[in-house]
């Protein structure tokens, strides 16, 4: 049946893509969940096949592919099965260059997302504070002009690919407000610690620490007070990206426990059969699909430049919540096996814990959507 949203071209490019994945990416994953580092090989590999640089124009390297290839990117970096992986490459290409491209100058552009888009620089998006949180207008981080420099003293906190990135986007107070400046990772005064997790073993997330850390002023993106916007236009693409990705997980995950169901046994007969684990695996397929065809729907509006606060909000909300609980009744159907960590269903359980967490907690989409629903408001669109 042909598909509202994918061309022939998109599928080959799915195929191919899960031809890399399979030959480049699964056969490490034991390695990097114990590494938490991907190392450097890995990520020019992804250059080098163009994975990198998908919805950037040619100019700066990029694919400038329609954003439906992105979407096959994420949901097949979900569908692999290592979302910490997952989540480097995606924070790296959708997260950290975004801002720089939206907004940036051609100068910057060509010192950070070239380099990125062929894989030899790895990018970070630093935002949260430890006493910060979700409230972005408390961040502390501050910037001080002197000269041709900001001098940035601060802290980050929870920041994937921060311990291994070559740049980072940071968030920070100037004078004239909220702003946001590219900070190269080998700069005096910047130091980053590894921080271990429940899960997603695979990728880096580090505490940044900025002292005294002198920043050219030509590395401000956009205008200087206009960081918060930037932020906000910028956290709908990673919220969707999130979306996206859950969909490619839950995808994972219904699979394993297929393939689990019909080759366990009990009473006589493979499990599959067992009418309370069919009807489970029934309602839960039907989730997936009823949050595949809103997420499709949000995709294309968000590709054909229409406002998407409201809808990438709710699309975050529901498939990380819905990713959440059919995890954890897919792990329920493995019994005592879904707790053994050589069945691939246990990494699982502890990655997706936090994806009702990233880019604004559930608590938080509740709230952007109710305001917008019940108090008519809006949200000023950056760019």
């Amino acid at each position: 049946m042909k598909s509202l949203y994918f061309t022939e071209e998109h599928e080959a490019f799915r195929s191919s893509l899960r031809d890399f994945i399979k030959k480049e990416l699964q056969p490490n994953f034991a390695k990097w969940e114990k590494t938490a580092d991907l190392g450097r090989a890995v990520w020019k590999k992804m250059g080098d096949a163009g994975y990198l640089g998908l919805d950037f124009s040619e100019e700066y390297g990029g694919m400038g592919a329609d954003f439906f290839y992105s979407v096959v990117f994420l949901e097949e970096m979900g569908r692999m099965g290592c979302s910490g992986v997952a989540a480097g490459f995606a924070t790296s290409q959708f997260l950290a260059c975004q801002h720089i491209y939206k907004v940036g100058s051609d100068a910057l552009k060509k010192k950070y997302i070239t380099p990125a888009i062929k894989g030899d620089y790895i990018g970070a998006l630093a935002i949260t504070e430890p006493n910060a949180g979700s409230d972005v207008a408390a961040i502390k981080t501050a910037a001080v002009r002197q000269g041709d420099f900001f001098i940035v003293n601060g802290t980050k906190t929870f920041i994937t690919n921060g311990y291994h990135a070559d740049f980072v986007e940071v968030a920070v107070k100037t004078q004239k407000g909220f702003s946001i400046l590219v900070v190269d990772t080998k700069s005096e005064g910047f130091s980053a610690n590894k921080l271990e997790k429940l899960g997603l073993h695979s990728s880096d997330t580090a505490e940044l620490f900025l002292h005294d850390v002198k920043v050219p002023v030509s590395n401000l993106i956009g205008e200087d007070g206009m960081g918060f916007y930037y932020l906000m236009g910028g956290l709908q693409i990673e919220r969707l990206v999130l979306a996206v990705m859950s969909l490619g997980i839950m995808d994972y995950a219904l699979s394993i426990t297929l393939q689990y169901l019909q080759e366990r046994s009990a009473f006589g007969k493979p499990i599959s059969q067992i009418q309370v684990l069919r009807h489970k695996i029934a309602d839960l397929a039907t989730e997936v699909s009823v949050a595949r065809e809103f997420v499709y729907a949000t995709c294309w509006k968000y590709a054909n430049k229409q406002d998407v606060v409201k809808e990438a909000s709710m699309a975050k909300l529901k498939t990380s919540e819905v990713l959440k609980h059919l995890v954890d009744e897919c792990l329920q159907m493995f019994g005592g096996y879904g707790f053994m960590e050589e069945y691939p269903i246990a990494r699982l359980y502890r990655d997706v814990r936090v994806i009702p967490i990233f880019a604004g907690t559930s608590e938080i989409m509740k709230e952007i959507i109710a305001k917008m629903i019940i108090d008519n408001q809006s949200f000023k669109k950056a760019y």
